[in-house]
């Protein structure tokens, strides 16, 4: 473990995307909130973003920022950029899942429903009623990241999104069945940091909430 770790710290042409979910909201852990526009950070989003900003500021350089559309993960991704001088570019590939119909549910409604189990057991055969089926979430968010890496060979980008896409995408980077994503957590303004080379993603680290992002990536 130690080794592959090292020669992917000494690959200067790799790509470091640095996944950051966004920061607590009014909503967080009640509501399914979705895509539903004039949702913010709380006082205590704002106070994390700051925080995950100040964390990768220990970092020599981030090259870009993107940012989903949505309002709060603008927000979450604004300190970042300004902490490097940088603009946030939005991406429409990195915007929150379509839960349909399920949008705006308390989530201690949905948790009754049949359809909660396929989703924490079968996510891979699940589609959210007239939304996105979680293949096409785990697709998109590959294909947003891995174009965005392709624009920024050897260079290293944070990329804010939201929980269950972060997931999503993870699972396809670890090589993990889909089915088995809701083993992993994210928790707001999380950082998880993977390695694009020539070869297979490295999954540098999933979830981390502290300081010490430089000593993850190798190239303060």
């Amino acid at each position: 473990m130690a080794s592959k770790t090292k020669s992917a710290q000494v690959d200067r042409s790799a790509t470091v995307v640095i996944l950051v979910r966004h920061g607590h909201t009014p909503t967080t852990g009640k509501i399914l909130p979705g895509r539903a526009k004039g949702l913010h950070l709380s006082e205590l989003g704002k106070d994390q973003a700051e925080k995950v900003a100040s964390h990768l500021s220990s970092l020599s350089n981030i090259n870009a920022v993107y940012s989903s559309p949505m309002e709060r993960t603008l927000e979450t991704a604004k300190p970042i950029a300004k902490a490097f001088g940088k603009k946030v570019c939005k991406n429409q590939g990195l915007i929150e899942a379509d839960f349909g119909k399920w949008t705006g549910r308390k989530l201690s409604d949905l948790r009754k429903l049949n359809d909660w189990e396929k989703v924490q057991k079968n996510p891979s055969l699940f589609r959210f009623p007239d939304g996105e089926s979680f293949m096409e979430i785990q697709s998109r968010m590959v294909t947003a990241v891995t174009n965005i890496c392709e624009n920024h060979r050897g260079e290293i980008i944070v990329a804010v999104s939201h929980a269950d896409t972060i997931k999503a995408f993870l699972t396809a980077a670890l090589g993990t069945p889909l089915d088995l994503f809701q083993r992993l957590h994210i928790s707001p303004c999380s950082v998880s940091p993977v390695i694009f080379g020539t070869k297979s993603p490295f999954v540098l680290a999933v979830n981390s909430t502290g300081a010490g992002i430089s000593s993850l990536i190798g190239r303060a």
